[in-house]
């Protein structure tokens, strides 16, 4: 079973824990205009609607300076339906993705700080063309987001034991440029995603995909794939790869296979469909697909919230220093319990029908760390993700039917 590639910890100054059912909530960092005594930049807001715009004086009117925000929105809200909760913070036009998602910047940082760990999936989004070099698949600014927002994702987990997965878009690209792109699976950026097409309005490429693959997560539990069938297509009515091609005749494979999120169309069915939900890293990362890194993220707030309940308690420990065995068992217990009540029983963990016992996860106290001279407690958790059916193979041929 995969463990988490990120360790616990504790120390004094550590924000309180978050209610697991909040596995939806998104925020959108997005660039735009302060609006008189309704919108100021820099602040995060918190939307259940399109309507909630209206407070905040932004509107679809062609001359609005926030109109990419409204389509933004109308595009999350589209998918996830009403009620999904949305933060929402809006920046100078000239902040880039890479400078909202710097954690030594205060921009997306600050979300996570003020919404306190609510955010479980951060978007960054811009309408200012990208800046892409001769012979360049993508926009400068990409890679430099990628790492800015794998660095957010960790200060995230690490400081505020509220960890985040990343999407971005793949700014400037072009189908005709499609064996150029960089291939993210030579990466090791397990938190970020970059999602490339074009939501379009007739010839017109309108708000952001992006936001619409965070409203299908808003919408799905963490075990659930972005593109699942039987879900249904996304609630878009036209797409391109590049605000040109249309995606039945776009180079999907190429883009696919380097590890980017795209659109596919599946014969039989209408509507437009998520390829695959790679992140930014290797195939073999147990965290390259979206769904697993969500789940294991989940486990991890889940075992915060209920280790924290320990921290600058008493431990019984023997003659050697370590952990008595009927403490490190009751510790184990509480955090199977925990994760097996909110996670397996909603159907979120993998388990053996044939095994009463398979409760998907799995705890170890450390049975031989010496408590009384390091002041510390070891604990490992494994959690157990279902298995995916990315490729179906199926023979078909004539027999003699027998009744």
């Amino acid at each position: 079973m995969a463990k988490p590639n990120v360790t616990i910890r504790f120390a004094n100054g550590a924000l309180g824990s978050v209610a697991a059912s909040a596995d939806g909530v998104v925020g959108m960092v997005v660039n735009g205009s302060a609006v008189a005594g309704k919108l100021v930049l820099g602040t995060p807001y918190v939307l259940r609607d399109l309507d909630g715009l209206a407070a905040l004086g932004v509107t679809n009117a062609a001359d609005d300076a926030n109109k990419f925000l409204y389509q933004c929105v109308e595009l999350f809200y589209g998918e996830a339906g009403k009620g999904a909760e949305l933060w929402v913070m809006v920046v100078a036009t000239a902040t880039t993705p890479s400078a909202m998602l710097d954690p030594n910047n205060d921009n997306a940082k600050k979300l996570l700080r003020v919404s306190k760990g609510r955010v479980r999936t951060v978007l960054a989004l811009t309408s200012t063309a990208a800046t892409v070099a001769e012979n360049a698949a993508l926009g400068s600014d990409v890679a430099t987001a990628i790492t800015n927002g794998q660095a957010l994702g960790e200060w995230a987990a690490d400081a505020l034991y509220a960890p985040v997965l990343v999407l971005i878009e793949g700014k400037g690209y072009s189908n005709a440029k499609a064996t150029a792109l960089p291939d993210l699976t030579e990466g090791s950026d397990n938190r970020v995603g970059v999602v490339i097409g074009q939501v379009m309005d007739g010839d017109t490429a309108v708000g952001s995909l992006a936001a619409v693959i965070a409203g299908r997560i808003a919408k799905i539990p963490v075990q659930r794939h972005i593109g699942r069938v039987k879900d249904g297509a996304l609630k878009i009515q036209s797409a391109t790869i590049d605000g040109t091609v249309e995606i039945a005749d776009a180079d999907i494979d190429s883009v696919n296979d380097k590890g980017y999120i795209t659109l596919t169309t599946h014969v039989g069915r209408s509507g437009y469909f998520v390829c695959d939900d790679h992140l930014a890293t290797l195939v073999s990362d147990d965290y390259h697909s979206l769904a697993r890194r969500r789940v294991v993220d989940k486990a991890y707030r889940i075992a915060y919230d209920t280790l924290l309940n320990y921290l600058k308690d008493e431990v019984a420990c023997n003659g050697d220093g370590t952990i008595v065995a009927a403490v490190a068992k009751a510790w184990e217990a509480d955090v199977v319990a925990a994760i097996a009540n909110q996670m397996t029983s909603n159907g979120e963990l993998g388990t053996d029908p044939t095994d009463s016992k398979d409760k998907g996860v799995k705890c170890e106290v450390d049975r031989e760390q010496n408590v009384i001279s390091t002041s510390k407690v070891k604990v490992v958790i494994a959690v157990k993700p279902y298995g995916c059916a990315k490729f179906i193979e199926a023979t078909i041929g004539f027999t003699a039917i027998q009744s």
